[in-house]
C-alpha cells in the first residue's frame, strides 16, 4: 500500500502495470479528500512525456523496479483524458473508476460520512474479496499487485557485456625546421714562393749573360690559394606517415546484478535437494 510517507519516492518512479510493463513516470499524486490517502497518480507517457494520464494507486506498491500498479498498460493508454488542474471533480472521478472497474463505495466514502466509517467499509470491502474466488479460480490476494494464478515467476538479471568504439585521443604529424651547424673538413692548396739559386754552367751561360752586365730588375710572380665554397641543396630523405594498429588486451567488468529468490513459510519446497 501507498501511504503519504512513500510520495517523495513514488513522484519520478517508473510505473510498472501488471504484466511488469512500464507504462511511464509518475509526476503528481492525488490524495482522497476526506480520507487525505493517496489514490490517483498521474502518469507521464508517449514518447517525450508530453501526455499525462490519470492511474489508480489503491492496490499500487512500491518495489525496486518502481511503482507497481494493479492495471494493465492497454487501459491506461485508453484511460479518459482529464486535465490534472490540482483537484478532480466528483464527475471525472467516476469517469475513472468506471473505466479501470473499481467501485467509488471502495475507495471514496459517501458524502457526508465520518472517516472512520470509510476506513471500516474499506476493511470490510477488503476482507469480502480476498475470500472470495478469483477469476484464475485460485483463492487469495496476491499482495504485491493484482491476483494472477497459482504460481510465481522469480526473474534475475543477466550481464550482457559488449564493447563500444569510443575516440580515446588524438595523434598529430607535424615537421617543422630546425637548425643546426655542421662541421666538415675540406682540403684546400695555396701557392707559396720559393727562391731557388743554380750555379753558372755552360748550360745556362748564354741566358746569363744576355743582358747588360749591371742593371736593374725585376720580377714579379702571382700567387693562387684555394678557398672552401659551400653550397646548400634540399634533398629527400624519408618519407613519414601516421598509421595506427588494434592492440587487444584483457579488461575485467564488475556488475552487480539482482535475482529473486523465493522463501517458503512453513511448507517444504519438494524440488530442492
Amino acid at each position: 500500500m501507498i501511504g503519504t510517507e512513500t510520495l517523495d519516492r513514488v513522484i519520478g518512479a517508473d510505473v510498472i502495470d501488471a504484466d511488469g510493463n512500464k507504462i511511464g513516470t509518475a509526476s503528481e499524486v492525488f490524495l482522497d479528500d476526506q480520507s487525505g490517502a493517496p489514490e490517483w497518480v498521474t502518469v507521464k507517457t508517449g514518447m517525450f512525456g508530453t501526455k499525462e494520464s490519470f492511474v489508480p494507486i489503491r492496490d499500487a506498491d512500491l518495489t525496486g523496479d518502481g511503482l507497481r500498479v494493479p492495471v494493465s498498460k492497454s487501459a491506461v493508454k485508453d484511460a479518459p483524458r482529464i486535465d490534472s488542474d490540482g483537484h478532480l471533480s466528483p464527475a471525472e472521478e467516476t469517469e475513472l473508476y468506471r473505466h479501470y472497474n473499481m467501485t467509488e463505495s471502495a475507495a471514496a466514502p459517501a458524502a457526508g460520512a465520518p472517516v472512520a466509517d470509510t476506513t471500516t467499509t474499506t476493511a470490510d470491502t477488503s476482507t469480502t474479496t480476498t475470500a472470495d474466488t478469483n477469476q484464475h479460480g485460485t483463492v487469495g490476494h496476491d499482495t504485491s499487485g493484482p491476483t494472477t494464478d497459482d504460481a510465481m515467476t522469480l526473474s534475475e538479471e543477466r550481464v550482457k557485456v559488449g564493447t563500444q568504439h569510443v575516440e580515446t585521443g588524438r595523434a598529430r604529424l607535424r615537421k617543422y625546421v630546425v637548425t643546426e651547424n655542421v662541421t666538415e673538413t675540406v682540403p684546400v692548396s695555396h701557392e707559396e714562393v720559393r727562391v731557388e739559386r743554380e750555379p753558372i754552367t755552360d748550360a745556362n751561360r748564354g741566358d746569363a749573360l744576355d743582358g747588360p752586365a749591371i742593371s736593374e730588375e725585376e720580377h714579379e710572380v702571382t700567387l693562387h690559394a684555394e678557398r672552401p665554397v659551400v653550397e646548400k641543396e634540399a634533398v629527400p630523405v624519408e618519407r613519414v606517415r601516421l598509421n595506427t594498429e588494434t592492440v587487444t588486451e584483457q579488461q575485467q567488468v564488475s556488475e552487480t546484478v539482482r535475482k529473486e529468490q523465493v522463501d517458503t513459510d512453513e511448507v517444504t519446497d519438494t524440488n530442492r535437494r
